[in-house]
């Protein structure tokens, strides 16, 4: 009887942004530098990745440039390269898909695979190997958790940074998940699990724990408690579906100023750089789109979004940007500018967008099944005068 346990992986890139900026710009590799802001130099913009070197200064994504700076003043902060991780992640996604159907891209750089089903191999030697071509190859490094469900194994990627591989089965749950603070409860908010520490509920045993039940409920529902049990003993989801979320229904781009501007061409060239970095994406998942957008947030928070729609779906690029363009005109009102955003929206497959009838092509159709029909009478009457043998 085949049993019912999936084998799940969780692969995670490590520091995935600032990986990219390594590979293209290999002097990064010794410095302390993390990704993040708007164009040129922002103290207040916020970080989207930091290296391993500047997490050993306590400099963390989501943290502001200028906290970092002063934990470290001689950070190197890079600019995001949208467009650019977007290539890398197509290139991870590909990868994976050689071993297996089975993958569930989750964000840039994070996907789930089953590989149940791949014979020939133990699945710690897999993900070994899996692990050391996204470096071979593309000089990605990775963590990978090992699980039969998609919670446990999420927590076994995050368990060992870099390069770490960890399997969780379920009867490892109270050895490996019960230790670890409350904080790393995958799903728990920010703002949640500090309410638990003050409790008391230091880790996720206690969490687990049926007699703190009562102080958890102050918090969460009991919905939301049941949810997180079944997770953390293995008995929620183990399915991987490829086509979850699989194709976006729209994509943006949006930049934090180094400072805020009223020049109406720098905000213009920033609007077409978003739109060059966003465009190459729709087109790489042979999207087109019927509405396209700004956003445009002012000195004092004021924030404006404009959409507008074209008459049939399209990719076409210099379209795309005169609309755009047209869209800042109409809308700008000379205010300082700190952040400018382009959208794409109402994605949808080329394949499956209806074209629109047009009688001249609908003639030409016409014209050439009228000379095919012709020229098989033509055929069948040339065979039938044929004397027979």
């Amino acid at each position: 009887m085949k049993s019912n346990v999936r084998i799940i992986f969780h692969i995670d890139l490590n520091a995935f942004f600032a990986s990219v900026e390594m590979i293209e710009n290999p002097s990064l590799k010794n410095k302390v530098f993390a990704v993040g802001g708007g164009l040129g130099f922002n103290r207040g913009g916020v970080l989207t990745t930091a290296s391993y070197k500047a997490r050993k200064y306590g400099i963390r994504s989501g943290m502001t440039i200028s906290n970092a700076l002063h934990l470290y003043p001689k950070l190197i902060v890079v600019p995001n390269r949208h467009g650019l991780y977007h290539q890398y992640s197509i290139k991870f996604i590909h990868y994976l898909k050689t071993y297996t159907p089975l993958v569930w891209q989750v964000s840039v750089d994070e996907a789930y695979m089953d590989v149940t089903d791949i014979e020939g191999i133990h699945p710690l030697t897999l993900a070994k190997k899996i692990q050391t071509e996204l470096v071979e190859r593309f000089q990605l490094p990775s963590s990978i958790g090992i699980a039969p469900t998609l919670f446990l194994a999420k927590m076994g990627s995050d368990m060992k940074k870099p390069m770490g591989i960890t399997i969780i089965r379920k009867r490892d749950v109270k050895q490996k998940i019960y230790p670890l603070p409350i904080k790393d409860l995958y799903g728990l908010g920010k703002k949640t699990y500090p309410k638990l520490e003050k409790m008391g509920i230091l880790t996720i045993g206690d969490f687990s724990n049926p007699e703190q039940v009562p102080k958890i409920l102050e918090v969460i529902s009991q919905k939301s408690y049941d949810a997180y049990i079944l997770d953390i003993h293995g008995l929620s989801s183990n399915k991987v579906d490829p086509y979850k979320y699989a194709l976006p229904k729209s994509i943006s781009n949006e930049t934090t100023l180094s400072f805020d501007t009223d020049m109406e061409s720098v905000i213009k060239e920033t609007l077409i750089s978003q739109l060059k970095e966003a465009h190459p994406r729709m087109r790489q998942d042979r999207l087109q789109t019927k509405t396209v957008g700004i956003r445009l947030r002012y000195h004092n928070f004021e924030t404006i979004q404009k959409v507008v729609s074209f008459s049939e779906y399209t990719d076409d690029y210099q379209k795309i940007e005169d609309v755009i363009l047209e869209i800042f005109e109409n809308v700008y009102t000379g205010k300082p500018v700190r952040l400018i955003g382009v959208s794409l929206n109402n994605l949808k497959p080329k394949d499956q967008i209806e074209k629109p009838f047009d009688l001249f092509e609908y003639q030409a159709l016409e014209d050439k099944k009228s000379l095919i029909e012709g020229a098989l009478k033509d055929l069948k009457e040339k065979k039938l005068k044929e004397p027979k043998i």
